[in-house]
């Protein structure tokens, strides 16, 4: 397997190129030279190999995190998952040791593997190659490489733009429109309709419509005399006496003796 430093998004076992998926490359030998077919023995004619796939970094989603070889009675570690298995129907992998990878989201990865080697069991491989392991006479180390530069990064937003479409005066420059100025907020004072008009009006706010606004009412014309004069009108409020509470208790009283008498029967 040539060196390669893009992160992996699959491996797989196949039993020769008839059978690797799409997308995928062989090890067909070892560091060494060698074969690197894993089933080997007098008289064998079937072959096994690994496969192994990158994709280009505009199109990455998730990579190999970690490769670990496992016992035939190893439980499966939780996050991994068995390789896939494309071969010929007459070839069996071996069960003895089972490969597996973690696949994690590119966004969440620090580190990602990026290059399989296989050599024999005696061979040696220094760093940045770490051993995962041996199986039928071979054994296999990986390299990671850290994928921080992979990790999309958020495209900025034009806040400018955004403050523009809120604007209250779209007939302002874009230059001026982009600075809101909002006005102080002034409770509006009521103002009598007068007979002229048909609607109540109060006077401008700060958006230049009141709340009632669009309302179908008229005042009565028995209070028309009175309300257009604003002497009339504040000498009503004189006629105005504030009950007590023993007044309000007085005129309100109510003794419930109809509804007493139902529930007694």
């Amino acid at each position: 397997m040539e060196e390669n430093s893009k992160p992996l998004t699959s491996l797989a076992w196949t039993s020769g190129q008839s059978t690797c998926p799409k997308g995928h490359s062989i090890v067909v030998a070892t560091a060494e030279g060698a074969s690197a077919n894993f089933l080997k023995g007098f008289n064998q004619k079937s072959a096994l190999y690994l496969c192994y796939s990158t994709t280009p970094e505009t199109t990455i989603e998730q990579v190999i995190t970690e490769v670990v070889l496992l016992s035939e009675k190893t439980a499966l570690p939780v996050g991994f998952a068995f390789i896939g298995e494309y071969v010929d129907p007459k070839v069996s992998v071996p069960k003895k040791k089972r490969l597996c990878i973690k696949l994690s989201p590119v966004s969440t990865a620090d580190s990602a593997v990026a290059d399989l080697k296989l050599t024999v069991k005696s061979k040696q491989l220094g760093a940045p190659y770490t051993r995962i392991g041996d199986m039928s006479g071979l054994a296999l180390w990986c390299k990671k490489v850290p994928v921080s530069f992979q990790k999309p990064t958020p495209k900025p937003r034009n806040i400018t733009s955004g403050i523009r479409g809120l604007s209250l005066d779209n007939g302002l420059p874009a230059q001026a429109s982009s600075t809101v100025h909002i006005p102080a907020l002034v409770a509006p004072k009521p103002n009598v309709r007068s007979p002229q008009s048909e609607h109540p009006i109060y006077e401008s706010n700060v958006y230049g419509v009141s709340a009632i606004d669009g309302i179908p009412f008229t005042i009565h014309p028995m209070f028309e005399s009175k309300i257009s004069n604003p002497a009339v009108s504040f000498s009503n409020f004189m006629d105005l006496r504030i009950k007590t509470l023993a007044d309000i208790e007085n005129e309100y009283d109510y003794g419930f003796v109809v509804e007493r008498s139902a529930c007694a029967r």
